[in-house]
């Protein structure tokens, strides 16, 4: 054990971290990555080690704001620090890449410690890649659900409750904002939990972020879905599930998303918000998370048997995947042309993917025979009930309820790109349209995004446009019209692919 000086470190992070200078570091032998217990005002807090040449003098250990709240070490205050054993879940983490099941107790011990911060973004990581190549069993993936939950709050709202879901990769997919209001409208409790984008140009969260506050506590949730029968809020501020936001974090560095993972987060979120009935949309096709539709079969059937264990009743939807939902992407563009379908006016795509979805819901709470959920949904929405009720609910959450579509502000800084030649649209790259969007300033710039004037199997005239991009600022305007010179997301039979010389 030696003693160092507390340095304050002006760090956010839900890991419990100390930086040391590598000379301190050298003496007592210890390396990054290392664990070592700080005992400060009779306060003990284990934390994992980051080491410095520079940014630490050798004397000082810099502790970060999660470190300071439980150690309540001022800066140069006198901290104990001695090495510590590596946690047990480490050895389950070897266990399963080794490729052995992990017990109840195992699963729980390591989402504990990726909760409180006692694991290390390279040792989740090591997790996460034992889940993306030995794979859990059924088990397993309920045993990881079951952790997460309980990770967090889970709301009860004493009544059955229903909802939609995505596994996602698709832009555009704003049909969250056309199906609340279907279902609300009827009765049946919809209370909407969407995470905020993490690799998307914009999250159902984002998009209705544009028309109403998001955020809200777990008994004001309660008090406005009693009220308007649906909510689309953001899940981030009701500490839901909070586990999974931590193994998002890494997984969005990794860029990979485990197939155990992915269903252990989104039925842990419905279980956290108290959901009985899911419809689950399964995208299929090249550029989203499932590439055909017999693995779309597969997927479901495991996303029902582990809802079965929960007593939850899910049913999937396979929808086409290959392109955009809608003709915009964007928060501010999908918001806009979500107001527009709940109006009448909405394209095609949008509108038949929404009430098929909406349908599941509808037959699945017995409020229409099996066959006719989709017909009854198409009906709800043409009469102006989901309109209204979208209104009652963006007033409920603090918005105005008498906003319309053309009241949206969308970027002003656009450009149009145009098509090089006579032909048909051939091909939609999602990968493309998310980069671009992205690159002109999506999601945080709620202005930015693109909006399709074509898609695949249109006709097209040399000259014209075939996608437009907003963006709130000329520089990102700018890079974002670069990109879409270099990826070329809609392909034209006929153009130019390319040169050889």
């Amino acid at each position: 054990m030696f003693e160092l000086k507390a340095k304050v470190l002006d760090i956010v992070s839900n890991k419990k971290e100390v930086l040391l200078n590598d000379l301190d570091a050298e003496r007592e032998g210890i390396n990054v990555y290392d664990r070592v217990v700080l005992s400060c005002n009779e306060r003990r807090v284990v934390a994992i080690v980051e080491i410095t040449k520079s940014f630490i003098d050798t004397g000082f250990v810099g502790i970060n704001g999660n470190v300071q709240s439980e150690l309540d070490a001022l800066d140069g205050e006198l901290v104990k620090v001695s090495l510590t054993e590596v946690p047990q879940s480490i050895g389950y983490i070897r266990k399963k890449m080794k490729g052995d099941k992990l017990a109840k107790d195992e699963i729980n011990t390591i989402v504990n410690d990726v909760m409180t911060g006692g694991l290390s973004d390279l040792e989740i990581a090591g997790f996460l890649f034992a889940e993306q190549y030995e794979g859990f069993d059924p088990n397993e993936v309920k045993f990881l659900t079951d952790a997460i939950v309980g990770s967090g709050e889970v709301i009860d709202f004493e009544e059955p409750a229903y909802d939609k879901h995505s596994i996602g990769g698709v832009p555009g997919n704003k049909v969250s904002l056309l199906i609340v209001p279907i279902i609300a409208s009827t009765g049946l409790l919809i209370p909407k939990t969407s995470s905020k984008a993490i690799t998307s140009p914009s999250g159902t969260a984002d998009s209705m972020s544009v028309l109403a506050p998001i955020s809200f506590e777990v008994e004001e949730l309660k008090r406005i879905a009693k009220k308007t029968r649906g909510v689309i809020v953001w899940g981030g501020s009701l500490n839901l599930a909070p586990a999974d936001d931590l193994f998002m974090r890494v997984e969005y560095s990794l860029q990979i998303n485990p197939k155990a993972q992915m269903m252990a987060s989104i039925m842990a979120k419905k279980l956290a918000v108290g959901v009985d009935f899911l419809a689950l949309d399964l995208p299929v096709g090249h550029g989203t998370k499932v590439d055909t539709i017999e693995d779309a079969r597969k997927l479901g059937r495991e996303f029902v048997e582990l809802a079965d264990k929960f007593g939850v009743k899910v049913e999937c939807g396979i929808t086409y995947g290959e392109q955009p939902v809608g003709h915009t992407v964007g928060p501010a563009l999908e918001a806009k042309e979500a107001l527009e379908a709940l109006g009448g006016n909405g394209p095609t795509s949008l509108i038949e993917k929404s009430t098929a979805l909406a349908g599941v819901l509808l037959e699945l709470s017995g409020t229409t025979p099996r066959g006719r959920g989709q017909e009854m949904a198409k009906e709800i929405l043409a009469s102006g009930k989901a309109l209204k009720k979208m209104r009652e609910i963006i007033e409920a959450q603090g918005g105005d309820p008498n906003v319309r579509a053309e009241d949206i502000h969308i970027g002003d800084q656009r450009v149009k790109i145009l098509s090089p030649a006579d032909g048909y649209v051939v091909s939609v790259d999602n990968e493309a349209i998310k980069s671009i969007a992205r690159a002109a300033g999506a999601p945080i710039d709620k202005g930015a995004g693109i909006k399709l004037h074509a898609k695949r199997g249109y006709i097209v005239k040399k000259g014209d446009p075939l996608v437009e991009i907003f963006a709130e600022s000329a520089a990102k305007l700018s890079e974002a019209q670069a990109l879409t010179m270099k990826l070329e997301p809609i392909t034209v039979e006929g153009m130019l692919l390319g040169k050889v010389s």
